[in-house]
Formats: C-alpha cells, sequence, structure tokens
C-alpha cells in the first residue's frame, strides 16, 4: 500500500510539473511574441491609426507610431516617435493651463509626476495625454493623485491613449475625450519575470489584475473596460468606439 500511495503521489508531483512547464512555457512565449512579433507569421491587424467599426477595433500595438494629426485617407499618417518617458508640458489657452504627459509610461514615472506637482505653485486647470502606456503600477499611482487633486483629463484631437494610459485618464473628475482621439487597452504585463517559477508569475498577473479592477472601481469605470483589455493579447489593441467610451464612463464628455 505504501508502494501504491508513493506512486500516486509520485504521479500528481509529475503532473503538477508538467503544468508548471507548460505555463511557463506560454509566458516565456508571450515575451517572446512582445520583443518580436509576427516573427513565425504575418500580423493580419492594421495599424491602429487605421479607423474602426462595430466588430472591427483589433489593431496592432505599434508603441512608438503614435498618431498625432488629423485623419489623412484611410488612416491617420505616422506621428513622430513618442518620448521613451513621460514628459510633462504646461500650455496656456486663455487663462487655462493645460499639462500635456506624453511618452511611455515607465517605472519611476509616478514619482517624477508627484515631484513636479509639488514643484509647481498651483495645480494645473487639465491634463492631457498622449502615451502608448507602459508601466501599469506608475499608471494607477499617476490616476489616482490627478482624482486626490481633482483635475480633469483630456483626450485632445489627433492624440492617442494606449494599453496603461487609459488607467490615468479614468482618474479624471471630467474626462472630454476628442472623436478625433484613439483610446485603446489590451492585456497587460505586471512585471512578471520569465526566471520565476510559473506559478509565481500567474499570482502576479492576478495580483496586478485584482489591482486594476479596484482602481477603476474607485474611479467609476464600468469594469467591462477591464474584460475587454483581458480579451485583447498584448500584441494587439483594442480601439474602443464612442459609444464605449460613454457606456464605460471612461468619458464623461465627447469632444469635436
Amino acid at each position: 500500500m505504501a508502494g501504491v500511495k508513493t506512486s500516486r503521489s509520485g504521479r500528481v508531483l509529475q503532473a503538477m510539473l508538467v503544468a508548471q512547464i507548460a505555463l511557463a512555457g506560454v509566458i516565456v512565449l508571450g515575451d517572446f511574441q512582445r520583443i518580436a512579433p509576427g516573427l513565425w507569421q504575418r500580423d493580419p491587424a492594421p495599424p491602429a491609426a487605421v479607423p474602426v467599426r462595430p466588430g472591427d477595433q483589433t489593431r496592432r500595438y505599434a508603441p512608438r507610431e503614435l498618431p498625432r494629426d488629423q485623419p489623412a485617407g484611410p488612416g491617420f499618417p505616422r506621428g513622430d516617435d513618442v518620448p521613451e518617458r513621460l514628459q510633462f508640458t504646461a500650455t496656456w489657452s486663455g487663462d487655462q493651463e493645460t499639462v500635456l504627459l506624453e511618452g511611455a509610461i515607465e517605472p519611476g514615472d509616478s514619482a517624477r509626476f508627484a515631484e513636479y506637482l509639488d514643484q509647481r505653485l498651483t495645480l494645473p486647470d487639465q491634463i492631457a495625454l498622449h502615451s502608448p502606456g507602459g508601466s501599469v503600477t506608475d499608471a494607477l499611482e499617476i490616476g489616482r493623485m490627478i482624482r486626490d487633486a481633482g483635475l480633469p483629463t483630456q483626450m485632445q484631437a489627433g492624440a492617442a491613449c494606449f494599453s496603461a494610459c487609459p488607467y490615468i485618464l479614468a482618474a479624471g473628475t471630467v474626462r472630454q475625450v476628442s472623436r478625433k482621439a484613439l483610446v485603446g487597452v489590451h492585456q497587460h504585463y505586471f512585471g512578471e519575470s520569465t526566471l520565476l517559477p510559473a506559478f509565481v508569475a500567474v499570482e502576479s498577473i492576478q495580483h496586478g489584475q485584482g489591482e486594476v479592477l479596484d482602481y477603476l472601481a474607485m474611479m467609476g469605470i464600468d469594469l467591462r473596460l477591464s474584460a475587454k483589455a483581458m480579451q485583447t493579447p498584448p500584441d494587439k489593441i483594442y480601439i474602443l468606439l464612442e459609444e464605449e467610451l460613454t457606456d464605460f464612463a471612461l468619458a464623461t464628455e465627447l469632444l469635436d
């Protein structure tokens, strides 16, 4: 009987090991596809700037090719490469000051944004966004600062807000989005490493996703937004329709 129990335990351990290796392989493959997308097959999805319609909203995710201009022909022309990390640029229109957060969201950018706000004599009137996304943790921290300060957020014509960036947009007490802007979501990486055991990486993903759900609920955003993100692979972006922006409460007002 002892031999039978040992054999069963061995099979269970073997099955757990196989499952862990398989899951780790999925994570490794995901990381590799993020680094070299389309290596094995041609990506059929069009670029993000190609106009979407209901049921045709998934686009290639090219973070360094955000649109910066108005539509021309079938889509936006390619814009200049965005900054490698967030830049904070203040502009004035009449007596209203807007601070544009532009560039990739890198680890440590939330601390830089906090320092930027602390060094100012007064808060800006609103926050504008143009970002391919990046660090989810930093995006959530920036969003909490914006909500605590009671600032509105805005997407201007020709700008784009992808990946983790919509979480900053969600923080605005008022959220204005131009009909000529792009807002898109997809699955996130939460700093998991393929050098870690698969169960540790999965636990990190689940913890990170739980934090995102709590954050969206706190900001008053419909959690269907997160469902759209989780259904879209990291090398794609799901572009939200105007009605989704308002239905999910990500936009409180659409601008021309």
